[in-house]
């Protein structure tokens, strides 16, 4: 089926050893794009679950987050430099005191200090890494569950759409051959109106020459075939599902150029409003394809 590149996806997984909560959110991208928030102690990993995550996605700007606790209170690998915090405090009571200030450290402070928290050179162990690995599955699960809800009620809107142009289409080839015809008596009428005066008459040889060279300039149907070729395509891509949001996308660009031709060949205000009616509902659909992955 369709999906969205908008979604949202949580997973909360609690083993003997480890408690792991993912959150997978994503907009609208034209590639994939992903935006890691890790403990530091397994940054190391991000190369193996990139792996996970493009076996569930293929474009969009996804974030993916991890809260991580272990049975011990801490995420293996990860450690507190001391020296570096003993460093920092020594080097702030130098500085009170060279100022005849009285300096009262405050160690809750140094829970914010980045350089403090990080990789003690250990790396993750086996099992955590195959945990890790499955609860970012499935949150990923999760999140496609809400990317193909709102897929599907996209593709909803998007064949009512079709089917509006379709209806729209076949009115067009209908009122179409009716134009020439019209354009055709006007030509022989207006001819016919400034010969009268100087006395002479229609050359009905050259008059037809001139019908048909204007019957040819108003002719859409190869237009209109190719707009229902188009429109038919779009069916099926909907109907087909998975990453089709470039091709919808290229399609419509497509039924917007053969549209576009037929309102330049046929100046009738009737057709005119209809091909106008037909190019907004072609903007509409390319707004909601650019939501599709």
């Amino acid at each position: 089926m369709l999906r969205s590149m908008t979604g949202f996806g949580r997973c909360l997984v609690e083993n003997a050893d480890s408690i792991q909560q993912w959150e997978v959110k994503s907009v609208n991208g034209r590639h994939l794009d992903l935006k890691w928030r890790l403990p530091p102690a397994i940054r190391c990993l991000e190369p193996a679950l990139e792996k996970v995550v493009r076996r569930h996605a293929a474009r969009g700007r996804v974030d993916i987050s991890l809260s991580l606790q272990r049975a011990s209170g801490s995420v293996a690998g990860s450690g507190f430099d001391a020296a570096l915090a003993a460093a920092m405090l020594d080097s702030l009571a130098e500085l009170a005191r060279a100022r005849g200030e009285r300096f009262t450290p405050e160690y809750a402070a140094l829970l914010s200090v980045p350089a403090l928290w990080g990789e003690n050179g250990s790396a993750p162990d086996e099992a955590l890494i195959h945990q890790l690995e499955a609860g970012l599955g499935l949150a990923l699960e999760d999140w496609n569950q809400s990317r193909a809800t709102e897929g599907a009620a996209l593709a909803t809107d998007l064949e009512d759409r079709v089917r509006r142009m379709e209806a729209w289409t076949r009115e067009l080839a209908t009122h179409a051959p009716a134009i020439r015809k019209e354009r055709a008596e006007a030509l022989r009428a207006r001819i016919g109106e400034l010969l009268a005066p100087e006395g002479l008459g229609l050359e009905e040889p050259r008059f037809l020459q001139e019908v048909a060279i204007l019957a040819d300039r108003l002719d859409v149907s190869e237009e209109l075939t190719r707009l229902g070729a188009h429109l038919e395509r779009l069916r099926q891509l909907l109907r087909g599902g998975g990453d089709a949001g470039r091709r919808l996308d290229f399609t419509l660009q497509e039924c917007f150029r053969e549209i576009n031709t037929c309102g330049n060949k046929i100046p009738d205000i009737r057709l005119s409003r209809l091909v106008v009616d037909f190019k907004n509902e072609l903007e509409k659909c390319r707004e909601q394809v650019q939501n599709l992955e």
